[in-house]
């Protein structure tokens, strides 16, 4: 499955959000995109509603795309993987699968198919509360359906088994012959504006650019001919790992860029210890952000608007974006700067241009080769574009996947890192808000979005209120095994019993300071999503939404 692999892997969508109106299933898991893709969220209700498209919602939260699917699944936080197996087994159960796709294009089939045998839909239950008769629905919607999609986000991914999740929905997806048609395939909804671009051009640990590997001969070669220097062949570090070589003395600078890890990580109480044994922090922004205020260097950067260059979008389309504004005060582009630093430590960046900038990444990534800024103009090109006569894909594997054959893998389900106890008797998982945007350096900074969504509260369904004895907007004291917050309390219907919801938006009252660090141990990513937390009566108050220098609207 490398070319599946890889594609999932870097989060990239298989398909083209276009053609997805054309899906007659959608199983949307872990993904709120009617807040968090609203675009996207509004395509997938208009399917429903005026093309009749069937959306199945797994998400422990009843939200806004519930409304208008026809099946909303509930497990807790961290047990998709049984709903997903359980759904499998069964399509094989009741030959739904898809043998000729089987049989032509993918191996491991017959060990999935053992691996499966345990999860009937009344074991799934039992493992999640989410009646069998559901199960069973779900299954034989996207069974049955001759285009289905699947579309997931961070609710699947941060995860300590996040991996795993992934390679849940794409056995489901190759067991249907879901992959490489028009309204199929699995997709991967980005939580940034440009996270899929930041990951095309190596803003991970392991890879260059084009997700070429650290440490493969041909790879170091390539990369070290053409830039003139040695290259490190060691893997570095993701973000959790960062900060915790930083409290062992081991990474002693960090630069950071566009990024407030001083309210997004987990357990900042922890984060902020670390950072404070940085010999130097240098921050790269637009805005004074939490993380910069702790900067010994501050440089100010352009905002989107100020600048030409590329977005890469999650369908992996790569756009123009043209210059509208002046830059304010001392502001300068971020290629600049970079440039200028490296040219004054020894390795001479001579850049003329963004574009001049771009053409280098043609040069050294496949995937862009055949992208040029005059091919680019209105609409954009949707990577891999080998060539500049190639039209660029907008759907991924049409022809099978680049080893052969797409590998089926066995998962097996296991429990989240923490699970709830008489100490910490409830499960806090975290999200976002429609009115705010990451960490609310922009968002915080416009009042009518700030009115709309001023602060972090701790959603509750009304039996918990009920039993802890309190109201809308009573305040507690949110605490787990890293740290606590105080918050307002929201009483929602939205929630079942034993689940809290947190936005983690604000530095005032961070969720984060709750989270869980623990790492998947394939793609490092941290367990945002499943926290045990204790909730107690705080006779306090709440504290305060900081003015962010709001000034629009």
């Amino acid at each position: 499955m490398a070319g599946l692999a890889a594609t999932l892997g870097s989060g990239a969508m298989t398909n083209s959000v276009e053609d997805l109106s054309e899906a007659e299933v959608m199983l949307v898991i872990g993904s709120n995109n009617t807040e968090t893709h609203p675009v996207i969220g509004m395509r997938l209700r208009n399917a429903a509603r005026y093309r009749g498209a069937k959306i199945i919602v797994v998400d422990p939260r009843r939200t806004g795309l519930v409304d208008d699917s026809v099946l909303w699944l509930s497990p807790p936080p961290g047990y998709d993987i049984a709903i997903v197996n359980a759904m499998a087994h069964v399509i094989l159960e009741e030959g739904l699968h898809n043998e000729d796709y089987i049989e032509e294009k993918t191996e491991g089939f017959e060990e999935f198919k053992k691996a499966l045998v345990p999860y009937t839909p009344e074991y799934a239950e039992e493992l999640t509360g989410v009646p069998a008769k559901d199960i069973l629905k779900a299954a034989r919607l996207y069974g049955s359906a001759n285009k289905a999609a699947i579309l997931y986000c961070m609710g699947i991914t941060q995860h300590s088994k996040g991996t795993d999740n992934v390679k849940s929905l794409s056995n489901l997806a190759l067991l249907c012959g879901q992959m490489g048609k028009r309204g199929s395939g699995v997709n991967p909804l980005r939580g940034q504006n440009n996270v899929q671009g930041a990951c095309d051009m190596g803003g991970l640990p392991n890879v260059f650019t084009g997700y070429q590997k650290v440490g493969l001969p041909e790879v170091q070669g390539k990369f070290e001919k053409h830039w003139g220097v040695e290259l490190s062949d060691k893997v570095g570090l993701t973000v959790v790992e960062m900060s915790n070589q930083m409290m062992e003395g081991n990474v002693k600078a960090l630069y950071v860029m566009g990024e407030n890890p001083l309210v997004t990580d987990p357990d900042l109480t922890h984060v902020e210890e670390a950072f404070e044994k940085l010999d130097l922090l240098v921050v790269q922004d637009i805005f004074l952000t939490e993380t910069a205020r702790a900067a010994d260097v501050v440089l100010p950067a352009t905002s989107f608007a100020e600048k030409d260059g590329t977005f890469s979008n999650t369908e992996r389309r790569v756009q123009l974006v043209r210059k509208a504004l002046d830059p304010p005060g001392s502001a300068r582009l971020d290629w600049e700067i970079l440039a200028d630093i490296s040219t004054r430590m020894g390795y001479e960046m001579s850049y003329s241009s963004g574009q001049d900038v771009f053409e280098e990444i043609r040069e050294v990534t496949p995937q862009y080769a055949g992208i040029t800024y005059k091919r680019l103009g209105r609409e954009g090109l949707q990577w891999p574009c080998p060539d500049e006569k190639h039209p660029g894909t907008p759907i991924l594997h049409t022809k099978g996947v680049t080893r052969g054959s797409a590998l089926f893998v066995p998962i097996e389900f296991r429990p989240p890192a923490e699970v709830p106890d008489a100490e910490y008797p409830f499960v806090l998982t975290t999200g976002r808000d429609y009115y705010q945007y990451h960490s609310a350096t922009m968002t915080g900074r416009v009042k009518l979005l700030r009115d709309a969504c001023p602060e972090s509260y701790l959603e509750m369904s009304p039996e918990d209120a009920d039993k802890l004895g309190v109201s809308d907007m009573s305040v507690v004291k949110v605490s787990s095994r890293r740290g606590h917050v105080i918050a307002r309390i929201k009483i929602t219907p939205n929630l079942s019993a034993g689940i809290v919801f947190k936005k983690f938006h604000f530095y005032e009252g961070a969720v984060n300071r709750l989270t869980n660090p623990v790492l998947d141990p394939t793609s490092k990513i941290p367990e945002l999503k499943v926290t045990a937390v204790r909730i107690e009566k705080h006779d306090g108050p709440a504290p305060e939404p900081e003015s962010q220098g709001m000034c629009l609207m």
